[in-house]
C-alpha cells in the first residue's frame, strides 16, 4: 500500500471489488449510451429536424439547423457507439461538449433542480461522459475487440 491509499475495513471484499470493477464500468458506459440514445431517438422520431431546429433557435443557438442535426446525430449514432464501446473516446467527448453547451445556454439560468429545468441532469451526464472519454471503451467494448481507440 502506498501513501494516501485507503485500506478496506473488510479485506475479504478485495476479490469481489476486483472481479466487478470492469463489469461495473461497462454497465455505466452501456446505461449512459442507452439513456442518451433514447433521448436522441425522441428527437428523431418525434419533433424531427424542423422541431429540434425550432427549439434550438428559441434557445439562441444559431445556426439552429446545424445544432439540431449535431444533437440528433450525437444522441443517436454517438450514443449507440458509446453503448457498444465503439469510437468511445470521440463520442463521449463530443457528447460531453454538447451537454456543456446545453448546461450553459439552456439549463444554468433555471438553477440546479432538474424538475425546474435546471442543470442537475446534464451536469451528471456531462461529467460521466467526460470520465468515459478519459477512460475509453474499457475491456468489454468493440474498441478493445478491434484493438484501437481514438
Amino acid at each position: 500500500m502506498t501513501a494516501g491509499e485507503t485500506k478496506l475495513i473488510f479485506p475479504g471484499l478485495t476479490g469481489f471489488y476486483g472481479s466487478w470493477r470492469d463489469i461495473a464500468y461497462t454497465l455505466v458506459r452501456v446505461i449512459i449510451g442507452y439513456n442518451l440514445f433514447m433521448h436522441g431517438w425522441v428527437k428523431v422520431t418525434g419533433a424531427g429536424l424542423a422541431g429540434v431546429s425550432g427549439y434550438m433557435a428559441k434557445q439562441g443557438l444559431e445556426p439552429s439547423s446545424a445544432f439540431a442535426a449535431a444533437a440528433m446525430v450525437l444522441e443517436t449514432v454517438g450514443a449507440a457507439c458509446i453503448f457498444l464501446g465503439l469510437f468511445t473516446r470521440f463520442f463521449a467527448a463530443a457528447l460531453a461538449i454538447e451537454l456543456l453547451i446545453a448546461l450553459l445556454v439552456v439549463h444554468l439560468q433555471a438553477g440546479f433542480a432538474v424538475g425546474k429545468g435546471g442543470y442537475e441532469y446534464v451536469l451528471l451526464l456531462g461529467v460521466v461522459l467526460f470520465a468515459i472519454a478519459i477512460r475509453g471503451g474499457g475491456p468489454y467494448s468493440v474498441d478493445r475487440l478491434i484493438g484501437k481507440e481514438l
